[in-house]
């Protein structure tokens, strides 16, 4: 594959990795806001406010508290506190978890009966724990009967009790007060100004930076190796490629938000961009190196230059595994049955095997192909009406460049079902020409050029001598037919033209050092006149007969 193809075909995996993986998230943080239960959990009284799983309590008073209802807010507390007092608590816990909860909350518990993390404790739930002065505080939601209004999950008496203590700690975080006002509290769809400037401008000036610090790395390393006399003439390597340069994006975005303070949703969001980030950047690194072993197996493994299409199916197949991976792996981030998904996947496979059944057979029949070793790239070979070389074999089509340099594109299903015919493979060329000579050659004429006919073959240095075989086979329509058969060894087809063309002027030298001629369609015509014909009688009385000929 060329070089062009090669990255393009890199870029469109990247491509599909980002887009399956960045619309995960956005399908997950859909399903985080409406916070429903899923179809399979038994039916409960729904509560107005989202309160029936732990995670729907938590992103309802989330949401309540961002917007400033400190009223709505303070319905997701299990205290006697009302009016006021309520409020100004719900307030003080919206900030403590502002600040201090980690981000995770795609691991809180979607079910109405919780993670049960305590089988003592059925109806508590712990949906984090976060660090104070005083140690480890768990934040506790606890499930309480309303009556007729069900099970509700609130956050706990025993947490709320802590809030104001752990609210008195709390301090302006120390980046914001080295912002302007205009963007910190301005918001643009609910999120401060600042945060919309780190995600377009600061991520990518982080990218080119990583990027600029490479090159100039790479610069200083390539200009030591060539003072040391190393590699004269080779390019510099990169010292950080560009998925390196992605990780090294994540690994900067998990410091910063481990050194400054920012809001929980903020934080819940940077978390999981660097999530993807990293997970883009590892599969990335993953293929490259799935490439990597690709071409050193082909360049100093002589003995694996033959199964250049088992290699490169292999790969295919480990690149995708690895995608499937990533994409389980975002999945289960985001809160969704992992295994559920894999056993729909038997039901589906059925579906999608109806519906794509030619599919399946081209890719059956590439894996049979490839395994049989059937055809492999750089292989010529003639293929039906088609002859030409082989450029590619994929899962489901194989590419063939013809003679005339145009590239066809064969399913394999139909290539199993054709003859193939592998010419590069052949360990000899057949050499057999048909000689015609003129009739006027002589019997003696003939057996010498017969003789001097094999003596030549047998003495030519790539012809083989046991399968050397001159025979006078017919007398033809116009010339006595010699038979040649033989064969010549040669790298490849021109190297065969070029010893043909030796034994075929080697054969003109033998006719005519014999003194014969090679025939050419001619025909004969022999006139008779009628026996009343005065002329014909007195050619005939005479003895005398005139015969014309004439060439065609």
């Amino acid at each position: 594959m060329r070089a062009s193809n090669y990255n393009a075909y890199h870029k469109t995996k990247i491509a599909i990795v980002c887009l399956f993986l960045f619309s995960a998230e956005i399908w997950a943080q859909a399903g985080d806001l409406k916070a429903a239960p899923s179809a399979t959990q038994p039916e409960v009284p729904k509560d107005t406010l989202g309160r029936n799983t732990p995670k729907g309590t938590v992103l309802g008073f989330l949401s309540a508290a961002r917007k400033g209802n400190a009223e709505i807010a303070a319905l997701y507390l299990n205290t006697p506190l009302r009016g006021g007092e309520a409020s100004a608590l719900a307030h003080q816990l919206g900030v403590v978890l502002d600040r201090k909860l980690p981000a995770r909350l795609n691991q809180i518990s979607e079910t109405p009966e919780g993670s049960v993390p305590d089988p003592l404790r059925p109806d508590e739930d712990v949906v984090g724990t976060i660090e104070t002065e005083s140690g480890a505080l768990d934040i506790i939601v606890e499930r309480v009967d309303r009556g007729k209004g069900g099970k509700v999950w609130l956050f706990s008496r025993k947490t709320l009790a802590s809030i104001p203590a752990v609210f008195r700690e709390l301090n302006t975080p120390a980046f914001e007060r080295f912002l302007p006002d205009f963007i910190v509290h301005t918001r643009l769809v609910g999120v401060p100004i600042f945060q919309w400037l780190a995600l377009f401008v600061g991520m990518p000036l982080l990218y080119l930076l990583t990027g600029l610090l490479s090159r100039t790395l790479a610069s200083g390393v390539g200009m030591v190796r060539r003072r040391l006399g190393h590699h004269a003439g080779a390019k510099n390597a990169q010292i950080f490629p560009a998925p390196v340069r992605l990780l090294l994006v994540a690994l900067v975005i998990r410091l910063l938000l481990k050194s400054i303070t920012l809001p929980l949703l903020a934080r819940q969001l940077w978390s999981t961009i660097a999530l993807l980030i990293a997970i883009v950047a590892s599969i990335w690194s993953l293929w490259l190196l799935t490439g990597l072993a690709e071409r050193y197996a082909l360049e100093y493994r002589p003995s694996l230059s033959g199964s250049a299409s088992v290699l490169r199916l292999f790969r295919r197949l480990l690149d995708g595994s690895l995608l499937f991976a990533g994409l389980l792996f975002v999945l289960y981030h985001f809160g969704i049955n992992v295994t559920a998904a894999l056993a729909g996947l038997g039901v589906g496979g059925i579906a999608v095997a109806l519906a794509a059944q030619k599919t399946l057979e081209n890719v059956i029949g590439g894996v049979s192909l490839i395994a049989d070793q059937a055809l492999r790239v750089g292989d010529f070979l003639s293929l039906g009406d088609v002859q030409g070389t082989v450029e590619d074999v994929g899962l489901r089509s194989t590419r063939i460049r013809t003679l005339e340099r145009t590239l066809v594109s064969l399913p394999n299903g139909q290539i199993a079902n054709m003859k193939l015919e592998t010419i590069s493979v052949r360990d000899k060329f057949w050499f057999h020409p048909v000689i015609g000579l003129r009739y006027e050659t002589t019997p003696v004429q003939l057996r010498t050029i017969l003789s001097n006919f094999r003596e030549s073959l047998r003495r030519h240095p790539n012809v083989d001598p046991s399968s050397v075989r001159v025979r006078f086979i017919r007398f033809g329509a116009f010339s006595l037919d010699v038979d040649i058969f033989a064969y010549a060894s040669a790298d490849d087809w021109s190297n065969f033209l070029e010893i043909q063309e030796e034994l075929l002027f080697g054969i003109i030298d033998v006719v005519h050092m014999a003194g014969a001629g090679i025939a050419f369609p001619s025909q004969t015509t022999y006139l008779a006149t009628d026996g009343s014909d005065k002329l014909g009688r007195l050619f005939a009385s005479a003895g005398e007969r005139r015969e014309a000929e004439q060439v065609a």
